[in-house]
């Protein structure tokens, strides 16, 4: 799995980062033009907030400012949403054409993508709701037993229900664990299978069962080592943004101007956001590509996949490359 996730990452580079450097950045660049005129709202009332006068700011100055955050965070996360969404999509759609070894264009990519971004956002959104669904209840049957042992006074009964929270806790984490790596298959069904969310779910589990371990081994390895390989990635951009840090204050002005300071804080958000986008380009790209990998291993082990993938590629030859050879070529 792993061999074969760098290998199709090396052969499709191209169409994999390049969509994905194309979303995340457009994303950024929309997150980017909320926060500037985020920041213009709260320019036109700077005066206002830093006055000194009894009763500064009231509450009529607040409301543009909460109403422009808010559409600031808002805003954020649908665009973040629906990128990621759709490097999600993309990744299986060209995990498609390399387990056949064909070429696909960007713009295939795109349109393939882009058709099953919603379901994979229904799929995402099904999987973290049975998965809080536990978790939530637990947490709220053990608020409502702390509620009634502070409420009766019986103070000595709390500290056994904390015990018993915290061993909840261990019995309630591995469900929510089981539970997601039961669905872990079901983006990339959405895209295999062109499946509602609904039936990518029941699909997924019908593909892990008597695979859960292997399934969990893939995927705990996958975002593992994403993890790793984006943290080494971001650490060189952290350690440029600490070399002002470095300085001793006497070589540095005592009132820098406003130009110095937005120059440097400027930079440094610089330096963060790159290293996050290149660190992120690797950790939304390779765990999926990973499991979507699993997704093919086992249809190949249960279903017999792999003379379908051979009979499809070789209908394709012609399409792709011209008529076959001579007998005797």
């Amino acid at each position: 799995m792993l061999s074969g996730a760098f290998t199709t990452l090396g052969r499709y580079w191209k169409p994999l980062i390049g969509m994905a450097l194309t979303l995340f950045g457009a994303a950024t660049l929309v997150m980017i033009a909320a926060l500037v005129v985020a920041g213009a709202t709260v320019a036109t009332h700077w005066d206002e907030l830093t006055s000194s006068s009894p009763g500064s700011p009231d509450s009529s100055e607040l409301v543009p400012l909460g109403i422009a955050f808010g559409v600031l965070v808002l805003v954020s996360m649908i665009v973040y949403l629906l990128a990621s969404a759709v490097v999600q999509a993309a990744v299986p759609v060209v995990l498609q054409e390399a387990v056949l070894g064909r070429p696909i264009r960007f713009g295939a990519v795109w349109r393939r993508a882009w058709s099953r971004a919603w379901s994979i956002i229904g799929t995402v959104f099904l999987t973290g709701l049975i998965m809080i669904v536990p978790v939530a209840l637990f947490l709220a049957a053990f608020a409502g037993l702390m509620v009634y042992a502070v409420t009766l006074g019986d103070v000595d009964g709390v500290v056994p229900l904390i015990v018993a929270g915290s061993l909840g806790t261990l019995v309630v984490a591995p469900v929510a664990i089981w539970l997601w790596v039961r669905f872990s298959l079901a983006p990339t069904v959405v895209v295999f299978e062109n499946q509602r969310p609904v039936a990518a779910l029941r699909r997924s589990a019908q593909l892990v069962r008597g695979s859960w371990w292997r399934a969990f081994g893939v995927g705990l390895l996958a975002y593992g080592l994403a993890s790793v390989i984006g943290y080494m990635i971001q650490m060189p951009f952290q350690m440029a943004g600490m070399l002002p840090g470095m300085f001793d204050p006497a070589d540095v002005d005592a009132d820098p101007s406003g130009g110095e300071l937005i120059a440097v804080f400027g930079g440094l958000i610089l330096l963060s956001v790159i290293s996050q986008m290149i660190a992120q380009l690797f950790t939304a790209i390779f765990p999926p590509l990973m499991v979507g990998l699993l997704y093919v291993d086992l249809r190949m082990r249960t279903e017999s996949l792999g003379p379908v993938l051979a009979e499809a590629a070789a209908a394709t030859l012609p399409e792709q490359y011209g008529p076959p050879p001579p007998a005797h070529v």
